[in-house]
């Protein structure tokens, strides 16, 4: 669907998160979220991830051979019990890996409060709660890492994505505020900014032209693959970023 360059080879697993335990949110499907477990699971952590759509979620769980626990981010109840099964399940809970988001297309003037209101709601209100849940949890322990899934949406506009942008520059400033509460107690939280990475759910809600428009706008001339977002997620993951926290990582190659 895309013209440009092709996509890269993809890069093998270098034992960056061995030994590592790892939470992924909206892991289900074929999106950010299930390529970040898979990637996470070929650099050596042991994986936990959660979707709201349970029957998704089983179906890529056996696929990664992992424990899926269904959450529905929106719920502080459900956050809770994640939180709790997820540290049962894996020991303790090293790295939290925030993909919970949902977006929509509607230009401001013809929005309803409800369409606003579900896309705070599951995309910065739901990373809120999975934060505040998982630095609960890391304080105890006195370590951990939380990586956030943002867009650069957050910095850029777009027509029809008011609520959207909104959201996701909500999450810019959580990971900031967060992270300055978090460093002195051991705990680092950082967020990737991606621009355009395909995958099946997207391909179905965009159109053609839409997306071609987009795709313009990258220097390479093409969209991500979602591992690609994935591989700069394991990397503040890791130690390799030990001395990273509050930082919003651009994964991005538009055009100024």
């Amino acid at each position: 669907m895309s013209s440009g360059s092709s996509a890269p080879a993809y890069v093998p697993g270098h034992g960056l998160l061995a030994g590592k335990t790892v939470l992924v949110t909206a892991a289900a499907g074929s999106g950010i979220g299930s390529s970040t477990a898979r990637k996470c699971i070929e650099e050596g952590a042991h994986v936990v991830i959660s979707d709201k759509h349970e029957r998704r979620l089983a179906e890529t769980a056996a696929e990664l051979g992992v424990t899926g626990i269904p959450c529905d981010v929106t719920d502080e109840s459900s956050v809770q019990n994640l939180i709790a099964a997820a540290s049962a399940e894996l020991g303790g809970i090293d790295v939290l890996v925030n993909n919970a988001g949902l977006g929509g297309t509607a230009e401001l003037h013809e929005m309803t409060d409800d369409q606003w209101s579900i896309v705070l709601d599951v995309t910065l209100n739901g990373t809120m709660r999975c934060t505040r849940a998982a630095l609960n949890h890391m304080y105890e322990r006195g370590s951990g890492v939380i990586v956030n899934n943002a867009s650069v949406l957050g910095w850029r506009a777009q027509a029809g994505q008011a609520h959207y942008a909104a959201a996701k520059a909500g999450v810019m400033a959580l990971t900031r505020c967060a992270a300055i509460e978090a460093a002195p107690r051991g705990v680092r939280i950082n967020a990737v900014s991606p621009s355009l990475a395909m995958h099946a759910n997207l391909a179905k809600v965009t159109s053609d032209e839409l997306l071609a428009e987009l795709t313009q706008r990258e220097a390479f001339g093409r969209y991500a693959e979602p591992w690609e977002i994935a591989n700069v997620i394991v990397f503040l993951a890791s130690d390799y970023s030990s001395y990273m926290t509050g930082e919003v990582v651009s994964v991005s190659n538009q055009h100024a």
